[in-house]
């Protein structure tokens, strides 16, 4: 996985077009095939990753303001507010569901009967057929609720004033508008990439390739809105749109953290964003002008997709704008939570069981000995303890600040405590170096560890992973905060979806035809490659999962 900053300006104008040709091609899957993902969910995912390899490494510690796209300091269970409440409706991406905000900034707040339906028709069987469960409909139905609450709430807090967010949102406009023409007119003329019949000649009209540039009256008059009188000011205009369309980009960007601050757009890069920017409005233009002569349909699917990308635009610039603030949790309310759960409280004998197992180690025994018979971290427990060539900054601060006071072969003569545990820290090496992805150069150093976990597991979720009683306290709290402020959102900002919609029936054949589909897709997965002699081929172990930041 590239994760690299630096790179995702170079696709981004490539991958809009592309994501909204793909995904609009299943259009009614949103409001079926949600996966709806909870703040449970989204915690045995964190904790799941927990048992990797770098089960003690920083990562998963990490504020989440350095995950691309956050948008600042969203926890984990904060961002599943933004899970239920935008992407659970998106499940297979639909251009439906990827809403935006109309022309005029006023988020939806009404989904009919006949909308429902009209979106469904030509969903996907398996996502009809997922609706066809009670609970998993209501569970859409109210996650859709609550992203057109958020939407209007951020409406409300006047989010859509800023000028970045009006330009955003009129992109988004324009971008629905013109891949759906693009299917539309180009549909019968065979596979094509998005926007691939918009030629050269017409980009160059659009630019006005061949025009001179302006003169300093012609320029003045632009500037007063008078230079219509001389001729070709929309043409002289678009390039000045466009600049406040790619320094608006280019400033979110760094803002959330997908490219470094200090990045500037290369020249191919510049000339990715023109063509996106040219095409999307010959077409948006384009389709504005022969609307009357397209389908009803046509204007109706692009309504309800621009409203609905509006929404989930607004909705999850609203949770990371104001929700991130009022679903933050302190420590002093982790320790009042602690004092009113004493079930959480971390057994006296684990700390013993810890400090015999330093003495051993402090007395002389094999430290990656005792690491493989005591350790609770499956990282590192077979290997002695050991991680090799840790940069700084990689490992928990507890647990670094510990092992680099220490020279090469001592022992850290007290535990140290951690959100995982008790650690028993010897160092091997230090002094080695590395290069960051960031071009800059990095510490590094070996070292041994044996943990003894002090995790607990939530009594209400038996199948919850365990984890530290400050981290279990506050998960709940966020939980709790969250629920709260959600339900107080959608209560002060109704919102109307119709529960009546009937749902297409999915036939014996569509199902069978859908399940030969998912056959094919696992069968290469689960054989592996063979040699003329029927020996299995050796192959290459898979790559630890990461935390995406």
């Amino acid at each position: 996985m590239n994760t690299d900053p630096n790179e995702n300006l170079e696709n981004e104008f490539d991958e809009d077009a592309q994501a909204e040709e793909a995904t609009s091609e299943e259009a009614e899957e949103t409001a079926v095939l949600a996966e709806e993902e909870t703040a449970e969910e989204a915690q045995e995912e964190s904790n799941e990753e927990a048992e990797t390899a770098d089960e003690i490494s920083d990562e998963p510690l990490i504020s989440d303001a350095a995950k691309a796209g956050a948008g600042g300091g969203l926890s984990a269970s904060t961002k599943a507010i933004i899970v239920v409440a935008v992407i659970a409706l998106i499940g297979g991406g639909l251009l439906f569901w990827k809403a935006t905000v109309a022309a005029h900034n006023a988020p939806m707040t009404k989904i009919s009967k006949e909308d429902m339906e009209f979106l469904l028709k030509d969903a996907p069987p398996q996502a009809l057929k997922s609706l066809e469960d009670p609970e998993t409909r209501k569970k859409q139905i109210d996650s859709l609720r609550q992203m057109l609450a958020l939407a209007n709430a951020a409406k409300k807090a006047g989010l859509t004033d800023d000028e970045k967010v009006k330009i955003e949102l009129e992109d988004i406009r324009l971008q629905i508008m013109a891949v759906n023409y693009d299917r539309e007119v180009n549909k019968d003329k065979g596979p094509m990439p998005p926007f691939g019949f918009i030629g050269e000649d017409r980009l160059n009209e659009f630019w006005g390739a061949s025009q001179e540039e302006p003169g300093a009256f012609v320029s003045f008059l632009d500037k007063i809105k008078l230079g219509w009188i001389v001729g070709d000011a929309d043409k002289r205009r678009r390039e000045s749109d466009f600049q406040t369309f790619f320094n608006a980009k280019i400033e979110a960007a760094k803002e959330s953290g997908q490219i470094q601050k200090d990045r500037e757009p290369s020249d191919e890069e510049l000339k990715q964003a023109r063509d996106y920017f040219a095409k999307t409005r010959i077409y948006a233009e384009e389709a504005e002008s022969k609307r009357s002569e397209l389908s009803p349909d046509f204007s109706r699917k692009v309504n309800l997709s621009i409203g609905l990308q509006q929404a989930q635009y607004l909705s999850r610039l609203y949770a990371e704008k104001v929700l991130v603030e009022k679903t933050k949790v302190t420590d002093e309310d982790v320790l009042k939570y602690l004092a009113e759960h004493p079930e959480l409280a971390v057994s006296p004998e684990i700390k013993t069981k810890a400090e015999e197992i330093l003495n051993r180690a402090k007395n002389g025994e094999d430290f990656g000995e005792l690491a493989k018979e005591f350790s609770e971290d499956p990282g590192s427990k077979e290997k002695g303890g050991l991680y090799e060539n840790v940069p700084e900054g990689q490992m928990v601060p507890e647990f670094e600040k510990a092992a680099l006071a220490l020279e090469p072969g001592q022992i850290a003569p007290d535990l140290v405590e951690s959100k995982f545990g008790y650690h028993i820290i010897k160092l091997e090496t230090k002094g080695g170096e590395t290069k960051a992805s960031d071009g800059s150069v990095k510490q590094t150093y070996d070292v041994r560890h044996i943990l003894i976990s002090t995790g607990v597991k939530d009594p209400n979720n038996p199948l919850s992973q365990p984890m530290s009683p400050k981290e279990l306290a506050r998960v709940k709290l966020e939980e709790t905060k969250e629920k709260d402020v959600l339900d107080e959102v959608v209560a002060n900002n109704p919102v109307e979806i119709a529960e009546d919609f009937t749902i297409p029936q999915v036939s014996q054949e569509q199902m069978q035809k859908l399940m030969q589909q998912q056959l094919q897709q696992q069968i290469p997965q689960e054989l592996p490659e063979t040699d003329s002699t029927d020996t299995p081929k050796e192959t290459t172990k898979p790559a630890p999962k990461t935390k995406k930041k």
